[in-house]
């Protein structure tokens, strides 16, 4: 399995999508995944990158600071870090006050239709959550991004299988919801892989090092191998470097030195391990590598906050990270946002 495949393995993604919108311009509302979107539960999950997939239509994403990136039928926005934002018709339009009404049809998807008659855009809204807090690939990403599937292979079915589950909802069929859920954790990930393959070649980050000859085949044997007792000396002379300009090359392109990036991929690989096996804590150290358990909890609590065992009772204190603001540049990139008026979720 190539790196980035073992990332997006380990770290877990599980998708929903809670509303499906009709709006008719002009029209603009607030949006943003909030707490409320997920009933069986009092907070977000660590990570939550909030998704908008538009079935017919376009319409304008705004975040605050930033100008307005526009998104087409067949096209799907992401918000890797849940910025609040903005979605219209069209630049300059304020938001809908107060926000407009939603029903909630069967299966618990939310419904909203609003806007003053003219042009029409259907979306579906959702959200893609992982347990793990950060990793340099999450990071890595821009603020937001947009995957245009026109053109690719996967168009037809990507476009075909929305129309459906959308039509689906709107009747009030079971399991139409799940349709969408794993349709968009689908696209999640060729929306990561075809922002790693357009990434300029100047550009600094995870997905640089995964594309950098040298960095890569590091980041390559560290996932093969994980449980090897690797150091920077070792891995500078697999890829026939000295151990200092290594060490500067990893740091430089991945944001943390090597040595740091496995005892975090090691780390997370536990957790999921913990959440989702039912091994013993002692085989899961062994696996990744730890001579002993208590060593393994030792690094484990210092990772995460909480003991290996309070972790897997559902005590996620989720890890620390938050290393580098990420990459904030792509084709379709948007700006920073000032937070201080959260808006309501869409």
């Amino acid at each position: 399995m190539d790196a980035l495949s073992d990332v997006l393995s380990a770290l877990r993604f599980s998708a929903a999508v809670f509303l499906q919108g009709e709006f008719t311009a002009p029209w603009c509302v607030h949006s943003r995944v909030t707490p409320e979107d997920f009933p069986d539960r009092i907070e977000l999950p660590p990570s939550v990158v909030g998704f908008h997939y538009v079935i017919d239509g376009q319409m304008q994403v705004q975040v605050q600071g930033a100008a307005p990136v526009g998104v087409h039928a067949g096209e799907m926005v992401l918000l890797p870090r849940n910025d609040p934002h903005l979605l219209a018709s069209e630049p300059g339009i304020a938001p809908a006050d107060p926000d407009p009404p939603v029903q909630r049809v069967e299966g618990g998807l939310l419904r909203m239709v609003h806007g003053g008659g003219g042009t029409a855009t259907r979306l579906v809204c959702g959200y893609i959550a992982s347990e793990m807090r950060r990793h340099p690939l999450l990071d890595a990403l821009p603020i937001a991004f947009a995957l245009d599937v026109k053109g690719k292979p996967c168009a037809e079915w990507v476009a075909a299988s929305f129309r459906f589950a959308a039509q689906e909802v709107a009747s009030g069929r079971a399991a139409s919801e799940t349709v969408l859920a794993k349709l968009s954790e689908l696209l999640f990930v060729e929306a990561v892989r075809h922002y790693a393959e357009t990434l300029p070649r100047d550009r600094k980050g995870w997905f640089a090092g995964l594309r950098d000859p040298v960095v890569g085949r590091a980041l390559a044997l560290m996932h093969a191998r994980v449980a090897h007792p690797w150091t920077s000396e070792e891995l500078a002379v697999a890829v026939h470097l000295s151990r200092s300009a290594f060490a500067e090359r990893f740091t430089q392109l991945v944001g943390i030195p090597p040595i740091t990036y496995l005892t975090d991929w090691r780390m997370q690989l536990a957790a999921a391990r913990l959440r989702d096996t039912p091994r013993r804590i002692a085989q899961i150290a062994g696996e990744l590598g730890y001579e002993s358990e208590a060593t393994f909890t030792r690094a484990f609590k210092r990772a995460l906050g909480v003991a290996p065992g309070r972790f897997r009772r559902g005590d996620h204190a989720a890890f620390p990270s938050d290393r580098s603001k990420g990459d904030e540049s792509s084709v379709n990139a948007i700006g920073p946002l000032d937070n201080k008026n959260a808006p309501v979720s869409l």
